[in-house]
């Protein structure tokens, strides 16, 4: 089931950075902003975690959560959330699944080359479960957390 603004958000279940399983149920009735991003602790992957982490009140308060996701594991997601002082939850996703789900696993461009690997993207889902706004390609990390808040405070 592909990713579609407008219609139910692809259920998943992921481990976070403690062992816990984490639902996008557990969320009903909240925005989340779940974000997919390659691996914690390189430059533009920071960067975007900085930028939700620096616009955390402000996100809160428009009763939204942000879920961070990569294959990274536990122990990785810990060190970044400790390092950058992050204050939402990490997600793992080693089987890539969710990814897939997402439309965040996949072909891309990487320095003129194809690849496949983890494609940034984002998935805001509103309180009912269904996607606001999806971004398919993030292209500049740093800037991407600032135009997630707009889409929230637009909808608020």
């Amino acid at each position: 089931m592909p990713v579609t603004e407008g219609k139910k958000a692809p259920a998943f279940t992921l481990r976070d950075s403690t062992g816990h399983k984490v639902s996008l149920a557990d969320y009903a009735g909240q925005n989340v902003v779940l974000y997919f991003y390659p691996r914690d602790d390189t430059p533009g992957c920071t960067q975007e975690a900085r930028g939700f982490r620096d616009r955390w009140r402000k996100i809160q308060k428009l009763n939204a959560v942000v879920l961070g996701v990569s294959p990274d594991g536990p122990e990785a997601h810990q060190k970044f959330a400790a390092k950058y002082k992050l204050p939402f939850t990490l997600l793992c996703d080693p089987t890539k699944k969710t990814m897939e789900k997402y439309g965040a696993w996949g072909e891309k461009m990487m320095y003129g080359k194809k690849t496949t690997g983890v494609i940034r993207s984002t998935v805001l889902i509103g309180p009912d479960g269904k996607v606001i706004k999806h971004w398919k390609r993030v292209a500049k990390a740093a800037d991407h957390p600032a135009k997630v808040l707009e889409v929230l405070e637009e909808k608020a």
